[in-house]
């Protein structure tokens, strides 16, 4: 057993080079290529993780609507109230038109002046924005997300380093969980470590879920706080930001020695897991993967389909720059996979009332199949 006060005095920040000026600029040339193609005259990008992805602004969503304009040519306008102007060219990192608004005018008009035409919208714009675009005059309005998701749903070298040693650096505050458990702990002490444990290798930390005993059962857990036993089933599941990306992990093991039933439907979950992974080639459609881990658990007695004890929800979701993002992976999701894409396999075991057992890991494709970030979990009593 190693006390979390200690751990916490082992870990050193970890690193990897942010996404450059230059990738940036790609993006935003490519996303301009498709909008050619399409016919679509300008692009907005809100305060979203689509702006962060093409320019590398990283703006907060407000009432105030900011964000940026991207014109077919490739060229970028930043929108902004006048009185961010200062901070936003202090941040922008490639370079554009600045186009502001005072606090007693609406910005909208601004979009009837810089974007006649094909409009498409950021899908994560709010709809009050939305509404007020659509009334401008000279504007059709079209939705950017099967432009941006096609776009960013196949991950580049630097991402996927970047996810790597954000995946490790996250594996390794399992591992540590796992080391300092011990009887009597509360669940939110666990939590509160994981939180400075990712502070402490520079990591911004995004979230803990720790639950234990028939908790665990639950995917997103019970409202209370719990107590750790003896022989209790521990679902720990994590994640934090390097660089804006995601690292997103779950481990679910046995506090003590497993019983037989406990070890019973860990491997029922290994087993569907490794079902998904081995599902994952190149070409292979979304919902194959959701099936194959999916049929692996029917075949053991569960389900059918969504019902309880089995799997309630989908296989997996795509990860970057946001923790939920494509690919889906799930049923009726008939996107092949390519390589570059990353998704969770975790095909979570749910039995209401007993326990539950969800192993997630990040796999991503490659030419010849997927890889996972981390090693998966391959026994009931450790990560």
């Amino acid at each position: 057993m190693v006390d979390f006060d200690k751990a916490l005095k082992t870990l050193s920040v970890v690193s990897a080079p942010p996404v450059t000026v230059t990738e940036h600029a790609q993006r935003v040339q490519k996303l301009a290529g498709v909008m050619r193609d399409q016919g679509v005259d300008a692009l907005w990008l809100d305060a979203s993780s689509s702006l962060t992805y093409y320019t590398g602004l990283s703006l907060r969503l407000s009432e105030r609507i900011h964000g940026a304009l991207v014109h077919r040519d490739g060229s970028l306008t930043y929108i902004t109230p006048e009185f961010e102007r200062p901070k936003l060219e202090s941040m922008i990192r490639l370079a554009g038109r600045v186009a502001v608004w005072e606090e007693d005018e609406t910005p909208f008009a601004l979009f009837a002046d810089l974007a006649r035409g094909r409009l498409a919208l950021d899908p994560d714009t709010p709809y009050r924005f939305v509404a007020q675009i659509s009334a401008q005059p000279g504007l059709t309005v079209m939705d950017a997300g099967a432009m941006t998701g096609a776009q960013r749903r196949i991950k580049s070298a630097s991402e996927i380093a970047i996810i790597q040693a954000a995946m490790d650096a996250s594996y390794g505050v399992q591992k540590a969980v796992h080391a300092g458990l011990r009887a009597g702990m509360k669940a939110s002490e666990v939590a509160d470590f994981i939180a400075a444990a990712h502070a402490a290798l520079g990591l911004a930390h995004t979230f803990a879920a720790v639950q234990f005993g028939e908790a665990t059962a639950y995917p997103h857990g019970v409202a209370h706080d719990q107590t750790l036993a003896q022989g209790d089933m521990v679902l720990v599941d994590l994640g934090a930001r390097l660089h804006g990306y995601h690292s997103d992990i779950t481990r679910t093991y046995v506090f003590g020695t497993p019983t037989e039933r406990q070890a019973y439907l860990w491997s029922c979950e290994h087993k569907a897991q490794q079902a998904g992974f081995a599902a994952a080639q190149p070409g292979a459609l979304c919902e194959v993967v959701d099936k194959a881990a999916r049929d692996t658990l029917v075949h053991a007695g569960f389900g059918p389909g969504y019902s309880v004890p089995g799997l309630p929800h989908r296989t997996g979701h795509g990860l970057g720059l946001d923790i939920h993002e494509e690919p889906w992976i799930v049923k009726g999701n008939k996107t092949p996979l390519e390589a570059g894409m990353c998704f969770s396999i975790e095909p979570m075991l749910c039995v209401y009332g007993e326990c539950g057992v969800r192993l997630e890991d990040i796999a991503y494709m490659t030419d010849t199949g997927a890889r996972w970030f981390c090693p998966p979990a391959n026994r009931p009593d450790a990560p």
